[in-house]
């Protein structure tokens, strides 16, 4: 960790100034490709060398460079006290992190008067699976296009992403097989002991959430703490709604409205197992990047602002329906629709654990996350029988439930679409093509008040919170 001697003559950004520059981003009409992300890095690094180091962290498995872009203190008199790090691309299917990234790196190098009143070093990893974001191109110039994204998506098999690859061990739980990715990663916290830490991660339609380490989370009052009113307000700013249904997982502790403490694994196997259900199954993975950070007392923030805004995200008023009743019947839904793609799955010819691993990444994605709707269903079922579900659901958690169900349905069932046209089993293919078809007009019909987000104002509200991340950070340090 850094040192904070000196700390008290510096002055952090107001909120009122980080909402104002979270407004200023210029507009962008698509996400850039793995080689336009680099170029635009590597171009700043080229305009500013005495302000811009580059370290070689690694490779990917293809054989790929990961960067790590880094800009010092200005100078003498303006020390870089603390150190930052964002790193990009940890979820190759969430590319809002490019735009953000490039914006605040260039901005700190055009601006002194930002650079100076957060008092850090700003570390930047553009990429961190740049493999894996290449079979997401397909989609990145024209975003708004629901179909096109889904027919383009891809998400790696959990053992097989950086940013759930780290290190973990908890009773029966035993994960080491790191990625060479995961490995830079971790080479770039060791390197930069960050004092505070964003991986940048997006949400695909809903509402704006966020979740904050338990080191940051401690003390955090939702009256007083102007970092948790901060957060609340940069997505209203945008014109992005505040998320008011569920969290990801039911376990994750409220802090404020649409802010979660992210806790720790540990907890979550514990959630899990308290269920009765099995907290590590076969293919499970590790640590996160964020709990690999704690080890240097770094405090870190996720936040999640989606693609597709829906306007019912932040309503909390009454449904009318019952919120076990909900929970059994997207339990129906998800178990028929997962019990059809495992049936699709289990017929094309059986793969050896050999033969498995040299398959293409969208079949190994594919038999990773097709068994999670199962999965799904049998967990909500488990919580329908939970006493505190027993009561009337809000409009925006009924949301949150439909919308998960189309997630993982148009998520996963495109991806194996695709792995099986990959593979020219055509049959196959044909057999899933309708039914798929169907499941993309079902949500459309039922999501018609969805809404493609610009991404200057997504990426401005990840940038924002990373300024709040900074001064927050900044203020702690100061015992302020």
């Amino acid at each position: 960790m850094t040192h904070t001697s000196g700390l008290t003559a510096l002055e952090p950004l107001t909120s009122a100034e980080i909402i104002d520059r979270a407004a200023g981003l210029p507009a962008a009409q698509h996400y850039p490709g793995v080689d336009e992300l680099h170029g635009a890095f590597a171009a700043l690094a080229a305009q500013h060398p005495e302000q811009v180091s580059v370290t070689e962290l690694g490779h990917s498995r293809a054989g790929e460079p990961i960067l790590l872009y880094s800009i010092g203190g200005l100078d003498a008199d303006a020390p870089a006290t603390l150190s930052g790090l964002l790193a990009g691309g940890v979820h190759p299917n969430e590319p809002i992190g490019s735009w953000t990234m490039l914006h605040l790196a260039a901005q700190l190098l055009a601006d002194g008067g930002l650079h100076r009143s957060l008092a850090s070093s700003w570390h930047f990893l553009p990429c961190a699976d740049p493999d894996s974001m290449r079979l997401n191109e397909g989609w990145f110039h024209a975003p708004e296009d629901r179909e096109l994204y889904f027919q383009n998506f891809y998400r790696p098999a959990g053992p097989e992403q950086v940013e759930w690859t780290f290190p973990f061990r908890y009773k029966r739980a035993h994960f080491d097989a790191m990625l060479p990715e995961t490995r830079a990663l971790q080479r770039a916290i060791d390197l930069t002991r960050p004092d505070f830490y964003m991986p940048l991660h997006n949400a695909e339609s809903g509402g704006a959430y966020y979740y904050l380490s338990d080191s940051l989370a401690t003390g955090l009052s939702p009256q007083v703490d102007p970092l948790l009113g901060l957060l609340s307000e940069l997505p209203a700013a945008m014109g992005i709604p505040l998320h008011r249904g569920e969290p990801e997982a039911a376990h994750f502790r409220v802090l404020s409205p649409g802010i979660f403490a992210m806790g720790t694994l540990e907890e979550a196997y514990d959630w899990v197992e308290a269920l009765g259900l099995d907290p590590f199954p076969e293919g499970s993975t590790g640590e996160s990047s964020t709990g690999y950070a704690r080890s240097h007392g770094t405090l870190s923030m996720v936040a999640e602002m989606p693609q597709w805004k829906h306007l019912l995200a932040d309503d909390i008023s009454p449904s009318g329906q019952h919120y076990a009743a909900a929970l059994k019947d997207q339990a129906a839904a998800l178990s028929a629709s997962g019990e059809l793609l495992m049936a699709l799955l289990g017929r094309l010819a059986p793969a050896t654990e050999t033969a498995q691993a040299a398959e293409p990444p969208l079949l190994r994605a594919s038999r990773a996350f097709l068994p999670l709707l199962g999965q799904a269903a049998e967990s909500q079922r488990a919580r329908a029988e939970d006493p505190a579900c027993q009561r009337e659901a809000t409009v925006a958690e009924l949301h949150g439930l439909q919308g998960i169900l189309h997630m993982l349905r148009l998520r996963f069932g495109g991806m194996f679409l695709r792995a099986l046209s990959e593979l020219g089993a055509a049959s196959l293919a044909e057999e899933l093509s309708p039914i798929y078809a169907e499941w993309m007009a079902e949500a459309s019909a039922q999501e018609q008040d969805l809404e493609p987000i610009p991404i200057k104002d997504a990426a401005g509200l990840q940038f924002g919170a990373v300024l709040a991340l900074a001064a927050h950070t900044l203020r702690i340090r100061q015992g302020g």
